[in-house]
């Protein structure tokens, strides 16, 4: 190798991709266990989608819950085909890591006998979700992690650069490349790179989260999966300047708050999962050819979610006083990278946690706040097992270098493509507009239009105009994708 290309290469035990609440824990795990980490953000730390997630975390830590209650309502989120032995994992750790994030200094919301403040959210049977600041939980534990993250010693934060591609040799990942020309050799590589609803033309996500990480998986030739079931999140702020796809937390609905028609009436359930009170808004806004409905929170507390109500307030709308515009949006992609239960893909030394990963956990309609549970439990499980492989890390040779960078750019999607996918690839498709989609120049949305087309039947998340019903034949059938782009159904127990 030239001293040039040296000068320009890192070396580390774990090299994570991602500095959101999965990447981050997970580079202080490593650390923690003497591992020296690259932690390659895209943005500053502090910065990143997790950063603004209000949902919190589900563990079943009240009295009258219980693993077993959580793991039962995790199925029946998840329409049939959620992957058990990933949902028990899930239930049984997740309270741990609680304690660990505690433990690591994140404060979460208590009464005032220090009791952690439990709240509730659809398609949950009890009060079980942990929240910091109301409806701030991501900032809190994001910020808190960052800190910890950027004076840990062990850890080199990459700020304001990309990950290009994945250099794999021998079969393994082995490293990466990033976009301004550095590689990182790494013992073992940990996409934590979220999910891709930014894709969709009206989103609750930051512009960045285009399925980065599925990209330089599949280019890596990783499987992906379950690509079709994409979580439309019911109540996004519509028609409001500078809070368009504004999410209103769930747990302001479990809290007490309505929602309502033109007329003032409620048209359903508002506790129900995700999938049937997006689908009911949806089929009323249809109907009467509406752009939003109301939701109703002027019975709740706004010093419960103070920045809910700051951030409408600054665009002119007062909570407390008048009904907020909403509408579904595209929030959260079930699908992602096929990883076994200690976040191994198929590429050996490749390792994927949070929303970039497909357990298949989620189902085919996530559970509410299980995401950031997820997070912490298999961020900690993928570094117990990616610092068990003794491949030694070593910088790319020049030749090697050379290979990685006449890759071509990872693609971005334009307005035209969010639009198209919004359009065809919604809360409700048809075979004739996914067929439409097979078209597309961006390879992340061809593959979602082909798994799509692929499960024809209506499940969760998603809905088929021309295929009504569920059909018995999917259950527990997943959707992977290989790297030459074929699809086949896989049963996950």
């Amino acid at each position: 190798m030239s001293e040039r290309a040296a000068a320009r290469s890192l070396q580390a035990d774990v090299a994570v991709i991602g500095a959101g609440a999965a990447g981050l824990f997970a580079a202080l795990c490593a650390a923690r266990e003497g591992a020296s980490v690259a932690l390659v953000s895209a943005t500053p730390l502090a910065q990143t989608a997790s950063y603004w997630a209000q949902g919190g975390l589900a563990a079943a830590l009240a009295a009258d819950d219980s693993p077993e209650l959580h793991l039962r309502d995790t199925e029946r989120a998840g329409r049939g085909i959620v992957r058990r032995s990933a949902a028990e994992i899930l239930v049984r750790e997740a309270p741990d890591r609680v304690h660990h994030l505690q433990a690591l200094g994140v404060r979460f919301d208590a009464d005032r006998f220090g009791r952690l403040a439990l709240g509730l959210e659809g398609g949950h049977s009890v009060r079980r979700i942990v929240h910091a600041g109301g409806s701030a939980t991501g900032r809190r534990v994001v910020r808190q992690l960052s800190a910890l993250a950027a004076s840990d010693e062990r850890i080199t934060v990459l700020e304001g650069t990309r990950a290009r591609a994945l250099w794999r040799m021998e079969d393994h990942c082995r490293g990466l490349l990033l976009e301004d020309g550095r590689a990182v050799g790494a013992r073992a590589v940990v996409l934590a790179t979220g999910g891709a609803a930014a894709l969709w033309s009206r989103t609750t996500n930051p512009p960045g989260s285009q399925g980065i990480g599925l990209l330089l998986a599949h280019a890596a030739g990783a499987e992906l999966a379950d690509l079709e079931l994409v979580q439309f999140h019911p109540t996004a702020v519509i028609g409001v300047p500078h809070r368009e796809g504004f999410l209103i937390t769930e747990a302001i609905r479990g809290e007490g708050a309505t929602l309502h028609d033109a007329s003032g009436q409620r048209f359903v359930d508002e506790l129900a999962p995700r999938d049937e009170v997006a689908r009911a808004i949806q089929r009323l806004l249809q109907q009467t050819g509406a752009e939003a409905v109301g939701l109703d929170m002027r019975m709740i507390d706004p010093a419960l979610f103070p920045n809910v109500v700051a951030a409408l307030r600054s665009a002119g709308l007062d909570p407390t006083r008048e009904l907020v515009p909403v509408a579904p949006a595209a929030h959260y992609m079930m699908g992602g990278i096929v990883t076994d239960l200690d976040g191994r893909s198929t590429v050996p030394g490749l390792y994927a946690v949070g929303e970039s990963s497909c357990t298949g956990l989620h189902g085919a309609n996530r559970l509410a706040s299980n995401s950031l549970s997820e997070c912490f439990v298999f961020a900690r499980r993928a570094v117990a097992a990616a610092l068990a492989n003794e491949l030694p890390a070593r910088p790319p040779t020049t030749a090697e270098l050379e290979r990685l960078r006449d890759q071509p750019a990872l693609p971005a999607a334009g307005a035209d493509t969010r639009a198209a996918l919004w359009r065809h690839a919604g809360i409700v498709r048809s075979g004739d507009g996914l067929a439409l989609l097979l078209a597309s120049e961006h390879p992340l949305v061809r593959l979602i239009a082909s798994c799509a087309l692929a499960r024809s039947e209506s499940r969760g998340a998603h809905q088929r105009s021309d295929h009504p019903h569920s059909d018995p034949v999917f259950e527990h059938m997943h959707a992977v994708v290989a790297a030459d782009e074929s699809l086949a159904w896989q049963r996950w127990q």
